[in-house]
């Protein structure tokens, strides 16, 4: 669907051809572009400013018959963010024009003072993720992703990047694939079919896959994860993806929050605060969407996706505030609030992956609290860990993505807040505040001395607008950062 272009531009058979524009700046270097660039200035009112646009029709000798001009705003703020936007802004517009193939000019990485995959790769994620249409239960499908998409470049840009198209499909399918598993409905996605659905995907690209129900659970001895599922008529599972390519001398663990759907449990959340709790399994499908993408991409490393998957609901069954429960590894857990679910099941899962895979790095991924909304608002995610590397290679990850991370601290002196007077731990802190940092503290109790972080991504997992390149629902954050990420560690 994405392709790179060379040649004559206005003999190129497109319904549109897209021309990024700085405002204080020419972008290109080749002379038919500029030669298009130059006919915005019979349009007093563009100026190329950021947010600009303009279409020109049926231009003598063009063979496509829209020109659209937009605005990308001062060159010394144009980065890989804003073109990623401005890709996916221009492939929104088309759909609702209803055009079904278009052609976006590339800037000159040069005149960016850049290299041009910094240019190319940004927006060809841009253009990808903004052709996602999640119309899965409407009856009147009103509009369709666009059939093609070109990027024109110059020569030899086509020879030395012709296979980069196709790696950003392998990585950009598996966001779509999180955001599509994170938009379904909780009724359609029930521990055991979302297990079986994540399975029948990873089958197809050789994962090897293992898959424990209740009753092994219990039998395992996985406490609090049990306890956290007890609730509902629909029971836990756990799944574990392993890509296992041979020469692999590391081994990666990722492990992602699975609640299906998250009602509080008998601390019942609130009215306003349930409606989108759909998405409480963000986690999950950024990880296993991350071990299908990485099984397409085949990087030399063992990746260890582990998924547990439950949903928190309350009934006579369920857990109650107070109650203590033995964790996998032993620990004994208090419940003080059995909507401080995710890292139980975190806890029990990390320490089952410990024991049995021995990972040199384990990072889980959770939409884990309210309190990291609070501290960094809905488009960054918080960052915790032990392991300064470790961390900064997620921030690398981050900036190159624009799934942005932001490292928060783990103070020992607030461990003090998880005691509890009748087990080894509270899962609950005894203060208001921090939450988000006592959440991770949690989880730390369980990593050990593994090399180890955590990514609450409760503020980006799920949006209620659409953005450039995002349609309201799941955004899939995560799967481009760690297939990143697990290239680089």
């Amino acid at each position: 669907m994405l392709n790179l272009k060379t040649g004559d531009l206005y003999k190129l058979k497109t319904d549109a051809i897209v021309v990024p524009v700085a405002e204080d700046a020419q972008l290109h270097e080749n002379k038919q572009i500029i030669s298009l660039t130059d006919k915005t200035a019979t349009a007093g009112e563009y100026r190329g400013a950021k947010g600009d646009e303009l279409t020109l029709y049926n231009l003598p000798a063009v063979k496509s018959p829209r020109i659209i001009f937009l605005g990308l705003g001062k060159t010394n703020i144009i980065d890989a963010e804003s073109l990623r936007a401005m890709c996916g802004k221009a492939v929104k517009k088309c759909i609702k024009n209803r055009l079904k193939n278009i052609t976006i000019a590339v800037p000159s990485s040069g005149k960016l003072g850049t290299e041009i995959k910094e240019v190319l790769e940004p927006m060809l994620e841009g253009a990808f993720l903004g052709n996602h249409v999640f119309d899965k239960y409407k009856n009147e499908k009103k509009i369709k992703p666009l059939e093609k998409i070109d990027f024109f470049v110059e020569p030899h840009i086509l020879l030395n990047f012709s296979d980069l198209p196709s790696r950003v499909e392998m990585v950009c399918n598996g966001t779509i694939l999180a955001r599509e598993w994170v938009s379904t409905p909780s009724n359609c996605k029930k521990p055991e079919q979302f297990a079986k659905n994540i399975a029948s995907i990873a089958k197809k690209e050789n994962l090897i896959i293992k898959d424990f129900d209740y009753k092994n659970l219990k039998r395992l001895g996985f406490g609090a994860m049990v306890a956290v599922g007890a609730g509902s008529r629909n029971k836990p599972r756990l799944l574990i993806l392993k890509y296992d390519p041979k020469g692999a001398k590391k081994t990666i663990a990722l492990v992602g929050k699975g609640i299906t759907f998250d009602s509080g449990g008998i601390n019942l959340k609130p009215s306003g605060s349930l409606e989108d709790m759909k998405m409480d399994m963000s986690g999950a499908a950024a990880v296993a969407a991350t071990l299908i993408s990485a099984a397409k991409m085949k990087p030399i490393v063992r990746i260890i996706g582990a998924i547990p998957i439950v949903e928190n609901m309350p009934s006579g069954d369920a857990a109650r505030p107070g109650d203590i429960v033995t964790g996998y590894n032993g620990k004994t857990i208090e419940i003080n609030n059995t909507d401080a679910e995710g890292r139980l099941i975190l806890a029990d899962t990390i320490s089952y992956v410990l024991e049995e895979h021995r990972p040199d790095i384990l990072i889980d991924v959770a939409t884990l609290t309210g309190a990291c909304v609070v501290a960094l608002g809905e488009k960054i995610a918080g960052l915790f860990s032990t392991d300064d590397e470790l961390a900064e290679k997620i921030i690398q990850s981050a900036k190159k993505t624009g799934e942005r991370c932001w490292r928060m601290p783990l103070p020992e002196d607030y461990k003090e807040l998880l005691k509890s007077e009748f087990a080894d731990i509270s899962n609950m802190s005894s203060s208001k505040w921090g939450g988000a940092i006592t959440a991770a503290l949690f989880l730390s109790e369980f990593v050990k001395d593994t090399r180890w972080a955590h990514i609450d991504i409760a503020g980006p997992a799920y949006i209620k607008k659409e953005t450039d390149y995002c349609g309201a629902g799941g955004t899939g954050f995560g799967v481009r950062l760690l297939c990143d990420l697990i290239q680089i560690l």
